[in-house]
């Protein structure tokens, strides 16, 4: 039972920005290139930060910034728009002063509320925190003649009470007494749950946390909210932070922060499926994406080798080293690699299942092929895979978020019809 009230299946995008800038002439600065936006390079969700991003004596000037940029040109922007507040769970004054801020943002006569989503509240603890959090939100609906509900709520987990608390969202969200169905993103928040934890590692540098994400994620699937990892704060490390994408997308995790417009453009496309599928094969532990030339798949490195020899062949991969018949080494190669299917692929594969289904088949195969070469030494491969219905309903994901996506974010079009072209892009909202 998806038990959110929210219209949005999937974020890729969290993407923070200071809303107050102190030594500027316009302090707003920041928020009016944010604002401003668009196509890959603009956020899913858009938070004018007026918590750490922000200086503490800056932060009313950052409140009123909110007001007057998103009521001039929030709405023109393409994602949604959920400022962050501050909040703090052993901090009473703190928490009236982010309810002050949210009663001035979502004032309707200052024009801004119109283009507001929701807000995000920072430093949650327990249940009954969140609870409060919530409470304040319906008195600021109820203030200014909001409908009750109609501001989301966003939280970032920053702490072990507010890990324990994502247990209980299901029993909770829903019971009369609250309004917690309005919860949106359970956002991870590493460093400060780092420091709650107490944790220390020999560098300095912040533990990977995988339970926390793992946590995150599971509670986000059983409440229908949606999760989104915390900052990757090495700016300049691309790769890094499409590995840890990676990683979270196999969790089910398919958002992250996002801190500057460039790593925008890099988790707007990482869980889309690629143009061009592509083979990988495991050389030793590490994968490798082998060179397509003229049909060919081409792994050329030094950790896995093949020969021919009087016998047949020898395979070396690491320091293993194989004497094999054709048969054999097609199956050890076979254990070596997997396929990453383009979108093309995807479609064509759903639709054919489709199809099939239609004439009353309960499952099909599907036949992978290639021809790999290493060292020169060229081999055909093939596999089938069965597909049935469980097989379908989970390639059906990446489809799905294609669609939300596409629904969403008009803006987005012409850079996804580029990417994969018109007739694929069509085939791919009429498929599922």
């Amino acid at each position: 039972m998806n038990v959110s009230d929210q219209s949005r299946e999937f974020v890729r995008t969290f993407f923070t920005t200071p809303t107050a800038v102190e030594g500027e002439d316009d302090s707003a600065k920041m928020l009016r290139s944010a604002v401003g936006l668009r196509g890959m390079e603009a956020p899913d969700v858009w938070v004018p930060d007026n918590e750490d991003a922000t200086a503490p004596n800056m932060r009313d000037e950052g409140a009123q910034n909110i007001i007057d940029v998103v009521a001039e040109d929030g709405a023109d922007f393409p994602g949604e728009i959920h400022p962050r507040v501050v909040w703090h769970r052993d901090d009473s004054g703190t928490r009236y002063k982010g309810f002050e801020h949210i009663r001035e943002i979502a004032d309707p006569d200052n024009s801004a509320v119109e283009h507001i989503d929701g807000f995000v509240i920072p430093e949650v603890g327990d249940i009954d925190d969140w609870k409060k959090a919530d409470e304040f939100f319906t008195i600021v609906e109820n203030e200014h003649g909001l409908e009750e509900g109609s501001l989301s709520m966003s939280v970032i987990i920053e702490c072990g009470a507010s890990e324990l608390a994502m247990g209980t969202l299901r029993e909770e969200m829903g019971k009369p007494s609250n309004n917690l169905q309005r919860l949106f993103l359970l956002v991870n928040g590493e460093v400060d749950y780092t420091k709650d934890m107490r944790a220390i590692t020999p560098t300095g540098e912040l533990p990977p946390w995988p339970e926390l994400r793992h946590n995150t994620s599971r509670a986000a699937s059983a409440a229908g909210l949606i999760a989104v990892d915390g900052p990757y704060d090495d700016i300049r490390d691309v790769e890094g932070y499409r590995e840890r994408m990676r990683d979270n997308q196999a969790k089910g995790q398919l958002g992250i922060w996002s801190l500057t417009p460039g790593q925008v453009v890099e988790a707007n496309k990482s869980p889309l499926p690629p143009r061009e599928g592509y083979w990988l094969l495991d050389a030793d532990g590490r994968e490798v994406a082998l060179e397509s030339e003229d049909g060919v798949e081409v792994y050329d490195g030094e950790r896995v080798s093949l020969s021919e020899t009087d016998a047949g062949y020898r395979l070396t991969v690491g320091g293993d080293e194989m004497e094999l018949d054709g048969d054999e080494l097609r199956e050890e190669l076979l254990d070596l690699l997997s396929y990453v299917p383009s979108m093309d692929d995807i479609v064509d594969s759903m639709e054919e299942f489709e199809a099939a289904k239609e004439a009353g088949k309960g499952a099909i195969a599907m036949t992978q092929a290639a021809t790999v070469r290493i060292d020169g030494v060229e081999v055909d491969v093939s596999r089938d895979r069965m597909w049935d219905e469980a097989t379908y309903q989970a390639l059906q994901t990446p489809i799905s978020l294609f669609q939300d996506v596409y629904r969403n974010r008009p803006d987005q079009h012409d850079d996804l019809a580029e990417l994969y072209g018109e007739d694929v892009v069509e085939r791919a909202m009429n498929v599922g």
